[in-house]
């Protein structure tokens, strides 16, 4: 692959840039509290056939695995919301609970990250969830922490978005290797009708970093509901950690293909969004040293990258020295970006921390002409 001009790398960062505003960003789903450890988000937005929005994200409230989820009420909602207006005002218009989302003697913990896709005949839902019964591998059962599980993807599918909640609930990613095992954070690329890419985090056994891999499907029910989705074998290392301020976490959330407009008319560009940090727990700085957001495990940070004609064999970062993404508010966090193309142009939602340490979802949107001057 041959990389894009120092030139085009800046107006891909500056469409990122203007994306995902800090200041301009408005909240569309508060958290349940004001408070650290409060948030929704880690889902996606799809434009429905009648222009109106969904957005699919969870509930969770404070929570620590160390003293075990099954005891409180972390990753506790999974919910669409929905606007008529273009994203102004948005209603609750579905909700599923830890036990709704139950894969057969597989009791859900705690439910994560979650992606809404529109079909020709109806909808996807894919949803990730912390499980009870399923357990380490033989020999490594002991370093499973009491009270935990282990996480997998599942997927729903209904004619429509109310159907979802009594679809039928099958797995479609899991893991048993130690070093990918918990596997979660679906988010969705199609490059072409029936042509689609479901991507994931992934975690070792011992929790001692983040990672992103993929499923192919290249003929995924054709755009249409499929009972059986045929994916190819998991890729769980085409997109290794950082070096610097993402060394420990490299959670890829989005993938936008860029307008074909201006500079990039006859290029096929697509912007990878994804979460980074330097560790899995909040690092102590030097008292004289510059202070700066370092990104830790529920608190990381915004990065962005490229990739060309749809490929994931090579991942360019364009945050490589520093993050993209920081909030200007609380810890920093700015994470779980997704970018939707609409009618009216762009718009990206997020977790952003606010000053009372809680990270509700926000909006901020761009026009297709605001889009077409920046490339140009």
């Amino acid at each position: 692959m041959s990389l894009l001009t120092v030139e085009l790398e800046q107006r891909l960062t500056n469409l990122a840039n203007a994306l995902v505003d800090q200041q301009r960003a408005r909240t569309i789903v508060p958290a349940q509290q004001p408070l650290t450890g409060f948030w929704f988000g880690g889902g996606n937005t799809i434009q429905d056939v009648d222009g109106s929005l969904h957005v699919v994200g969870r509930y969770r409230n404070h929570g620590d695995s160390r003293t075990g989820v099954a005891a409180g009420e972390r990753g506790l909602e999974l919910a669409v919301f929905t606007s008529r207006d273009g994203g102004d005002v948005w209603e609750k218009s579905l909700s599923f609970s830890k036990s709704d989302l139950n894969a057969g003697s597989r009791k859900v913990l705690s439910i994560e990250g979650s992606a809404l896709r529109r079909l020709a005949n109806g909808y996807e839902l894919y949803v990730s969830t912390e499980k009870d019964g399923v357990g380490y591998p033989a020999g490594f059962g002991e370093y499973l922490k009491p009270g935990t599980g282990v996480w997998t993807i599942e997927r729903l599918a209904a004619e429509t978005i109310e159907g979802l909640k009594d679809s039928p609930i099958e797995t479609v990613v899991e893991c048993e290797d130690l070093r990918w095992l918990h596997v979660k954070d679906p988010f969705l690329y199609e490059r072409a009708k029936g042509n689609l890419n479901l991507l994931f985090c992934s975690h070792p056994f011992s929790w001692s970093s983040s990672n992103t891999g993929f499923r192919a499907s290249p003929y995924s029910g054709q755009g249409r509901i499929s009972k059986t989705p045929s994916f190819d074998p998991a890729v769980y290392d085409f997109f290794p950690r950082g070096t610097t301020w993402d060394v420990a976490m490299t959670r890829g959330t989005c993938v936008l293909d860029v307008p074909t407009v201006g500079a990039f008319a006859e290029l096929d560009v697509s912007l990878f969004f994804y979460d980074g940090g330097e560790s899995l727990r909040d690092l102590d700085e030097h008292s004289t040293a510059v202070k700066r957001p370092r990104g830790y495990s529920c608190e990381e940070l915004g990065g962005v990258a490229y990739i060309q004609n749809g490929s994931f064999e090579h991942v360019e970062r364009l945050s490589k020295y520093l993050p993209q993404f920081i909030s200007p508010y609380g810890t920093g966090c700015s994470r779980y970006v997704d970018v939707l193309l609409t009618d009216a142009g762009l718009m990206a939602t997020w977790q952003q921390s606010q000053d009372d340490r809680s990270q509700p979802l926000v909006m901020h949107q761009l026009s297709h002409q605001d889009v077409a001057a920046i490339l140009s």
